[in-house]
């Protein structure tokens, strides 16, 4: 097993731990978070788009967003992470994202792109040169659902509503410090 397939494996209990740091370091207040919310959710609808297209493992998809970006699912990652960055109000946090984000969509992208071409020899190449004649399908809600979305976007509101409760307390505590 190669670094970037581990990495790749292990991204999102890798993902966990950052997550609960980047909270502790967090310096969120209600205007970040407000701003920070509203691009995270617009890279999950992004992902929520490009799920509803996708047969993990099964076929190279080429419509939804595949029609446009190789890897809408990690464009959409990233601008989730962009977005809670943003809510953090964090330098440090900014940091902690974009390099998790960077090693890990870095490793899953090679590690991807190296079963799709084992697995769909010239499909995947014609794919990633541009050729658009493989089946375009319908979105699908059954697809967001059997390629588990529906825990990203839990896992989206729940980190809103913490750091909007983090934002929430730290207003309190520094107006009752006379701060």
């Amino acid at each position: 097993m190669t670094w970037s397939s581990t990495l790749a494996r292990f991204r999102t209990r890798l993902g966990l731990v950052v997550g609960a740091a980047a909270f502790w370091l967090a310096r969120p207040t209600l205007d970040t978070v407000a701003v920070g919310a509203a691009i995270a959710v617009f890279g999950e609808a992004l992902r929520i788009w490009a799920a509803g297209h996708l047969n993990k493992s099964r076929e190279v998809t080429a419509s939804g967003p595949y029609r446009w970006l190789g890897h809408p699912l990690y464009v959409g990652s990233s601008v989730m992470g962009a977005g809670l960055a943003i809510a953090s109000a964090s330098v440090v946090v900014t940091l902690l994202i974009v390099a998790y984000l960077a090693a890990t969509i870095a490793a899953a992208v090679k590690t991807e792109e190296a079963f799709l071409r084992r697995q769909f020899p010239g499909t995947y190449e014609r794919y990633r040169a541009g050729s658009n004649a493989m089946v375009a399908r319908r979105f699908s809600l059954e697809r967001i659902i059997a390629n588990g979305e529906h825990r990203t976007i839990a896992g989206l509101v729940v980190v809103v509503l913490l750091l909007a409760l983090k934002a929430t307390y730290n207003g309190l505590f520094w107006r009752a410090a006379g701060r």
